[in-house]
């Protein structure tokens, strides 16, 4: 299908003003000159011995390329998932607690506000008051040009952290904010809706009141006991989205240049590169099935019905 696409990979890399020779000459080195059914055969040929090609545009590796850029939205994804979680399980919680007030018709409005707002629109929205208007923080980047950065794990925080370089830490943290809070309104407002609807359902249990009746405190209740039942979809909604986050986003990477999974898909897409896309549709593909297990195997240690023992 990426070969029905309008463009050649071969017209781009030489220029508009190359003869029609040498876009041959490409062409043919590149294989595109085969049948679509021949150069699939062959990718999946070579992706069965781990290779996944080289490609077009930077004429490496797109196995290495991936996992450099992965690295950067894994950065971004966590940062995501943290400010999502964290805000949506606790305006859940209240919202479910506080049902019907003022703070809970206002957290579903602001959920469902969050839910619908086009991420490229917020994105921009966030750069042109905070970076534009206020000059509070940075545009775009993983850290200031001009810092030195040297690579152990490819987590500019971590790698900060583990140098004992506060000033790269800081600065890198800072360029974080507007992407990472970008990124996790979607999710937020999805685990602020389940959290709330969840915590709901187990607020009515029988064994809520029981508790309630043995004298526990209001703390001891909503935390202990009704969070710890609700928390089943709500670890599916957090590993769901956190799944799809680590697959690439897209228009944030883009927006924000962050040079992420997502923009590297982006600049291969526009640029023709065959190989690079079908290796990140491939990675992303993985990156699901690997969640997906995760949050099936998180699921025996959190639920302890699931759980057979020896006796059962």
């Amino acid at each position: 299908m990426l070969r029905l696409i309008p463009g050649d990979p071969a017209h781009l890399l030489v220029g508009e003003f190359a003869s029609p020779e040498e876009i041959a000459r490409i062409r043919e080195k590149l294989g595109l000159n085969a049948s679509y059914p021949y150069q699939y055969a062959v990718y999946v040929k070579n992706l069965l011995r781990g290779d996944m090609g080289v490609s077009i545009r930077t004429n490496g590796p797109v196995s290495q390329e991936i996992f450099v850029r992965f690295l950067a939205t894994v950065e971004l994804s966590i940062a995501a998932m943290m400010i999502s979680s964290l805000i949506g399980i606790l305006a859940g919680v209240i919202s479910s607690v506080r049902k019907y007030s003022a703070f809970d018709y206002c957290s579903m409005i602001l959920a469902l506000a969050g839910i619908s707002m086009p991420i490229f629109w917020l994105g921009l929205m966030l750069m042109y008051l905070f970076s534009v208007k206020l000059g509070l923080l940075p545009l775009m980047g993983r850290y200031t040009m001009g810092l030195e950065y040297q690579a152990l794990t490819g987590l500019v925080i971590l790698d900060s952290l583990l140098q004992g370089d506060f000033q790269l830490l800081l600065n890198s943290a800072w360029h974080l904010i507007l992407p990472a809070f970008t990124l996790a309104t979607i999710p937020m407002a999805v685990i602020a809706r389940m959290t709330r609807s969840s915590m709901l359902e187990v607020m009515s249990k029988d064994y809520i009141r029981t508790a309630r009746a043995k004298g526990l405190s209001h703390r001891a209740v909503v935390f202990r006991h009704a969070l710890k039942n609700a928390f089943l979809p709500i670890v599916t909604v957090i590993g769901l989205n956190f799944g799809l986050l680590l697959g690439g986003a897209v228009l944030t990477e883009t927006i924000f240049s962050w040079p992420g999974l997502g923009r590297y898909v982006v600049d291969s897409l526009l640029a023709r590169d065959y190989p690079a896309v079908q290796g990140c549709i491939l990675f992303f593909a993985v990156i699901m099935v690997l969640v997906n297990l995760t949050v099936d195997i998180l699921y025996f240690y959190i639920d302890p019905r699931l759980r057979i023992d020896g006796k059962g």
